[in-house]
């Protein structure tokens, strides 16, 4: 499998903090993101930290569940909260979820490439 690389060397939707594949350290830098990704209780689990290719897979897994919910919640937030709140409320509440939305398919993206370097993906420069 190869991975198009952009101008930083690293490919399309590749984590900001984590430096490109191959470059020195990117791996401890990519379980570092991949910790932050998940939910704070796996920082407890040290075979995660020391397994960062399964880390990737859970961080995933874990990101396509929150934006499950996250369509859940949109679907059903007028319904859920009528006459609990106010409509401006729940106009406001789909806008923060939106932005949410936006921030996990990021995070999703990003766990993927970090996951497919990991399992030895080779980056290629695009021409």
């Amino acid at each position: 499998m190869r991975l198009r690389a952009g101008g930083g060397g690293a490919p399309a939707g590749w984590p900001a903090e984590v430096p490109p594949p191959g470059a020195p350290g990117w791996e401890r830098r990519a379980a570092a993101w991949l910790l932050d990704a998940c939910p704070p209780d796996y920082r407890g689990h040290p075979v995660l930290a020391r397994q960062p290719r399964v880390l990737a897979r859970l961080a995933v897994l874990h990101a396509a569940a929150q934006l499950d919910g996250l369509r859940r919640a949109v679907a059903t937030l007028r319904a859920d909260l009528s006459g609990a709140v106010g409509p401006r409320v729940v106009d406001e509440a789909l806008e923060a979820l939106e932005a949410e939305r936006l921030r996990l398919l990021d995070v999703e993206r990003g766990a993927v490439l970090v996951e497919q370097a990991l399992g030895g993906a080779s980056v290629v420069p695009v021409l």
